[in-house]
């Protein structure tokens, strides 16, 4: 059975060619982060998960690095409840990153979020969408070189996990097509499930549902099998989204090399 967790200390290399961009295009990424955190209680009670802290750096703070290290320009960040908190440290921790926040009164879901702000990515040819309690080193230069040799609708982010009922799992053949996709099976056709970073382009909106709240996994990828393909992460990745795994990342997290 493959492990909790995916761990390989291994250096991020140099941002991703830029040379398929348009002039004055930026690569720009969607930061799910408006989720309640119901899991990670009693901790989410007075801070956003997203700020909660991996060894004294909040997980905001690491993904915005990241971003920065692979190529990214800007970064939209949804909130709900605390977003005041996360304005201020976004205030207080400038990285050279363009970030925009948005809150929503009423949760929009995964995909609703980015439904609502399609006009956001309106000109660009593909844009990122990461969950932000998803804690990880992944290269994500290698996984746009892969996303621009394939071409599909989407590439989603793919790591084996031991209890592929919780998850999103793919079935996914020798090419890395994905040919299956669903959300929390109730019998499970591999262990192989979605990291919660993806690659797409403007075609995915066509596959989103205008009712809402409007979630990735059950409504819309789903829909997308047999257009999009799946990316191996072999570095560290872990869903901090429970009190268990978030104990374990104090323990674990590497760090970046």
């Amino acid at each position: 059975m493959a492990p909790l967790f995916q761990h390989c200390r291994l250096p991020l290399t140099e941002p991703f060619s830029r040379n398929f961009l348009s002039d004055g295009e930026f690569m720009k990424a969607f930061l799910l982060a408006a989720g309640l955190g119901t899991r990670l209680r009693p901790l989410t009670d007075s801070t956003p998960k997203c700020l909660l802290p991996i060894r004294g750096v909040p997980l905001m703070g690491i993904w915005l690095d990241l971003c920065k290290r692979c190529g990214i320009d800007e970064v939209l960040i949804n909130t709900h409840s605390h977003g005041e908190s996360v304005r201020n440290y976004l205030e207080a921790n400038k990285n050279g990153l363009i970030t925009r926040v948005v809150d929503e009164p009423v949760l929009l879901g995964s995909a609703g979020t980015i439904l609502a702000n399609r006009k956001w990515v309106a000109s660009e040819s593909c844009f990122w969408v990461i969950y932000a309690d998803v804690l990880t080193t992944a290269d994500l230069g290698r996984m746009m070189q892969f996303h621009l040799r394939h071409r599909g609708i989407a590439t989603l982010g793919a790591y084996r996990v031991p209890d592929p009922g919780r998850c999103g799992i793919m079935d996914v053949n020798n090419n890395g097509l994905i040919q299956r996709f669903i959300e929390k099976p109730k019998s499970p056709a591999s262990h192989l499930a979605f990291a919660g970073i993806m690659i797409a382009n403007a075609r995915l909106f066509d596959a989103i549902p205008r009712h809402l709240p409007a979630d990735l996994g059950f409504d819309v990828l789903p829909r997308l099998a047999g257009k999009m393909f799946a990316y191996s992460i072999p570095e560290y990745l872990l869903d901090v989204g429970t009190v268990e795994h978030y104990e374990l990342a104090q323990k674990n997290w590497p760090g970046f090399v």
